[in-house]
């Protein structure tokens, strides 16, 4: 397991923080209440943890596929349903969409190879994940990739606690299956607009790993 470059700040800022609350609490209460500094230990100690695991990146063997549309990220899936895009299709597709909890690895990687033909960043409001209207309306960032089999529009999209979405593909560049492509801080969902005719290999409420589950195939 490493540590995704986009956490070496947060995870600076939570070890100076449990250094400070520490060293204040040994030093002011310890004598007068050492129940106290262990609790605030203890306490301080489980949110050091909890960042440092929130940007963690685990090893795993990779689904490499051309025919597969692979899981951009590790989470829940709670939409699998037919929907009209008016962001670039301007038609119907089938929306698979996996809701990340904090608890989740948070990279998110490229479900298929081939050329990036939109990359587009678009503010908006920090409703719940799992709200229908968080597609539309929360603070996003949409990709399309294209290759010889298809077609797919993949959205990165914030929720109550995510405050930052990175992104990292440019439109004409190629990438790799599996290769990572953005990172969202702290809770968020992420959507797959996938072609009518795409068969969907996933089930409602089954748990999925990015880079790994095979979320369709052409």
């Amino acid at each position: 397991m490493t540590i995704h470059r986009e956490g070496y700040q947060s995870i600076g800022i939570a070890a100076f923080l449990f250094g400070l609350i520490n060293i204040a609490s040994f030093n002011f209460l310890s004598a007068a209440a050492p129940w106290l500094t262990i609790a605030i230990f203890v306490v301080t100690l489980i949110f050091f943890l909890f960042i440092v695991s929130f940007f963690r990146i685990p090893k795993r063997i990779l689904s490499i596929n051309e025919r597969q549309v692979i899981c951009p990220a590790d989470g829940k899936v709670v939409v699998i349903e037919e929907i009209t895009d008016k962001e670039y299709f301007k038609d119907k597709r089938i929306q698979v969409s996996i809701f990340m909890s904090p608890a989740n690895v948070h990279v998110n990687r490229n479900p298929i190879a081939g050329n990036v033909k939109y990359s587009k960043y678009h503010k908006g409001k920090y409703l719940v994940a799992w709200n229908p209207k968080s597609s539309e309306e929360n603070e996003r960032h949409s990709v399309v990739i294209e290759n010889p089999n298809g077609i797919i529009l993949v959205k990165q999209i914030a929720g109550a606690l995510a405050k930052r979405i990175c992104n990292y593909l440019n439109v004409g560049e190629e990438v790799k299956q599996g290769a990572e492509f953005g990172f969202i801080k702290f809770g968020s969902r992420v959507d797959v607009l996938l072609p009518l005719n795409a068969k969907i290999n996933v089930q409602l409420n089954q748990v999925v790993k990015g880079g790994v589950t095979v979320l369709a195939s052409f």
